[in-house]
């Protein structure tokens, strides 16, 4: 079942999105080399809970931390651990929070010092690619609208969409109805309401899109083992423009404090 959300429900999302965004940007001040996963994963956790929230990823089907950390090869649900962050990595970390009885969900996909252009424009295009989702989230578009904006704009700059793995709808849970996926059809799939709340989220390979899961039941990576990247955003179908309640505004200034670098949204 789809839940709409009321404008005071909204609000509520919002204030638990902020709360994510800053998380991020606490987290971002710490990519660097030399750093393990697991120290970032207590920057946010310890972050999220002295804001009033919880971190809505710990201990979720028993997942054990409070961020998703995935590092080059690794798409996705990568477990925080002693694993050091070197020079050339790049890391998306994936990261919920659970405020006033919602949750909001995002992700980021990091370069940790100098990547190569090749890589470079993965993360562009994957960011790029997710504000062309985004795009669509308005009333009266449909769910394939979305995947399809998503699916063309990365196969255009010749990279691959993952298939198995979906977004989705989110609120009073993690994950609602209904998924979304970065593939698709225009104009097929559910009629978009305003009021929906949507956790879209592309995940794009350098390499072909087939995907593995690793021994530890979690970590998803490239069957070829290339790059992934995989940026998200809490966002709400409108009827004129679709609304992000989730922003890498935070993160990016960081990143730009650091490196002097020109980002985009």
């Amino acid at each position: 079942m789809i839940y709409l959300k009321t404008e005071e429900e909204i609000e509520l999302m919002r204030q638990s999105a902020q709360i994510l965004a800053k998380a991020h940007a606490e987290v971002a001040k710490h990519v660097k080399p030399g750093v393990t996963t697991a120290q970032l994963d207590a920057i946010a956790e310890a972050f999220i809970r002295d804001h009033g929230a919880i971190p809505s990823f710990k201990n979720y089907n028993g997942f054990p931390a409070s961020l998703c950390i995935s590092v080059n090869e690794q798409v996705v649900h990568g477990i925080p651990g002693n694993y050091t962050l070197k020079e050339g990595d790049i890391v998306s970390i994936d990261c919920g929070v659970f405020k006033n009885g919602f949750h909001s969900d995002s992700a980021y996909t990091y370069a940790v010092g100098e990547v190569s252009e090749e890589v470079r424009r993965l993360l562009q295009v994957t960011k790029e690619a997710l504000y062309k989702g985004i795009e669509q989230a308005v009333e009266g578009n449909r769910i394939g609208d979305i995947g399809f904006a998503i699916q063309h704009y990365a196969q255009a700059h010749g990279f691959s969409i993952v298939r198995q793995l979906v977004g989705h709808g989110i609120g009073r849970s993690l994950h609602e109805e209904p998924e979304v996926p970065n593939y698709g059809k225009r104009g097929k799939g559910i009629k978009l309401k305003e009021g929906m709340v949507l956790a879209i989220e592309p995940m794009v390979n350098m390499g072909k899109h087939h995907i593995v899961e690793e021994g530890d039941g979690w970590t998803i990576r490239t069957a070829d083992r290339l790059p992934s990247a995989h940026y998200e955003h809490t966002v709400v179908v409108r009827k004129g423009n679709a609304e992000p309640l989730t922003t890498f505004e935070y993160i990016e200034q960081i990143i730009n404090q650091n490196h002097g670098e020109t980002t985009i949204h």
